[in-house]
């Protein structure tokens, strides 16, 4: 059995206008492939537009392909028969933890999908209190989830999904609307659950996230164009930037100090690496 839990296989999808006359159909992806391996955790990013997201929801089943196609776990996402199995494999965290929160009680919302998965009560008690033990919210199991924090909330959509036993969790822009703490919180959690063994796929716009990752894949104009670890493509920084992207602070800076003329290489994607390099740059004036 191949280690690839995705396989995308020159996937092409389009959206289609049906207000306009004649409809106008606008490709979004444009021959993907990418394979995903059991365990890994791997950051998506490009820009507004570049088809990160369309991605997402075809690994999901949400979108299906035009061409091409999406094996999760070696089910096509074009047989209907799969689309339960591959939602159940595979759970989705959206950006706005608002819309994804149904229930006026914590463990309500955890319960809520579980509830229509038809898992047995006591399974779902022993479920919910896990998930949300996991994500670190088991303490506000009976409060309102309109009453926490971005970061709360947001781990308490997680717990959702986690509570499901998914073997990966897709991730679409899950910090965009949360503050430092709740970004520090969310990625924390989303951290341990990989080291627990869950496939991860982060979409990002944050940099400083995508280097915690283990790969990156970079698309532009709905194809992959960067594929690599952190390091290795967030030392691209011209190119990175000719794509529209930003890398993380302490590439730049080394950036920066590489074309003054110091001796130091781009392939800094941490804080603590950078103090140790400036300390060795400063040691030797």
């Amino acid at each position: 059995m191949s280690e690839n839990f995705i396989e995308i296989k020159d996937l092409r999808f389009s959206y289609i206008n049906d207000l306009e006359d004649p409809p106008v159909k606008t490709e979004v992806l444009k021959g993907v492939t990418l394979n995903i391996r059991k365990g890994e955790f791997l950051a998506v990013l490009g820009h507004n537009g570049s088809g990160k997201s369309t991605l997402a929801k075809c690994i999901n089943a949400i979108n299906l392909p035009e061409a091409g196609g999406v094996f999760v776990d070696g089910m096509d996402t074009l047989d209907e028969d799969n689309l339960l199995p591959i939602r159940q494999r595979v759970g989705m965290v959206f950006q706005n933890p608002d819309n994804q929160i149904v229930a006026t009680i914590v463990e309500e919302d955890v319960a809520f999908a579980l509830e229509n998965m038809g898992v047995a009560p006591d399974e779902i008690r022993r479920r919910v209190d896990d998930a949300l033990k996991t994500v670190g919210m088991y303490e506000y199991r009976l409060h309102a989830p309109h009453k926490l924090s971005g970061g709360q909330k947001q781990r308490v959509a997680i717990a959702g999904i986690i509570a499901m036993r998914p073997d990966c969790i897709l991730l679409d822009e899950p910090t965009a609307m949360l503050d430092p703490k709740g970004r520090d919180e969310v990625m924390r959690t989303i951290k341990m659950l990989n080291e627990q063994g869950v496939t991860i796929v982060l979409i990002t716009h944050y940099m400083e996230e995508a280097a915690q990752a283990e790969r990156v894949v970079v698309i532009d104009g709905g194809k992959v164009v960067m594929d690599d670890i952190p390091r290795r493509v967030f030392a691209q920084v011209e190119k990175m930037k000719e794509l529209g992207l930003d890398v993380p602070q302490v590439t730049e800076l080394a950036w920066e100090l590489q074309k003054a003329g110091y001796d130091i290489s781009t392939e800094i994607i941490t804080e603590d690496e950078c103090v140790a390099k400036l300390a060795e740059l400063l040691g030797g004036v």
